[in-house]
């Protein structure tokens, strides 16, 4: 599916729903939230959006616990849990992303292109929350770019399948 048709029927679920939609990323640097603003009328669900590359900023910004830092690393399922955890605190819908780009920093456990990606839901007291695990299908080039865009485009692929399966929409 082509990128702008992936983010139309977002928009489409999200407003038709009135959903709202907050995004936190590290390793993706914004580019999430860049993507989703490229379509017209993207301020009817988009209201905030945070870029915490710093363990500081999810503690800060997303509640990200401190203990979870310290055992399990930014890079995390658990850290990725509680980074769209935290973003329910401000919209119904969230999207995290968590990650190691490279060309440094991997390591045989967490290597480069490794991404852990969050989404949630909230509908009254009610949350729910998916994180999966994704490998970049671009983390041998070493190109951060390439890999930051195969990442996002995985992301939002897989949002939209978490919508409709969780709205029953699709």
């Amino acid at each position: 599916m082509e990128k702008f048709e992936i983010l139309g029927q977002i928009k489409e679920i999200l407003v038709k729903n009135n959903l709202s939609l907050a995004t936190a990323e590290s390793c993706t640097g914004g580019l999430i939230s860049s993507y989703l603003t490229d379509i017209d009328g993207s301020s009817k669900f988009i209201f905030q959006n945070f870029v915490t590359y710093s363990n500081e900023a999810k503690e800060k910004f997303l509640n990200v616990q401190h203990e979870t830092l310290e055992n399990f690393g930014a890079v995390s399922e658990q850290t990725a849990y509680e980074m769209s955890l935290g973003l329910l605190d401000y919209e119904t819908c969230s999207i995290a992303t968590t990650g190691i780009l490279g060309p440094t920093g991997g390591s045989k456990e967490k290597p480069i292109g490794l991404v852990y990606i969050s989404f949630g839901y909230k509908k009254g007291e009610n949350k729910d929350i998916k994180v999966i695990k994704y490998i970049s299908k671009q983390a041998s080039t070493n190109d951060r770019y390439k890999i930051k865009v195969d990442i996002v485009e995985y992301a939002l692929t897989e949002f939209l399948k978490y919508l409709k399966n969780t709205l029953n929409c699709g």
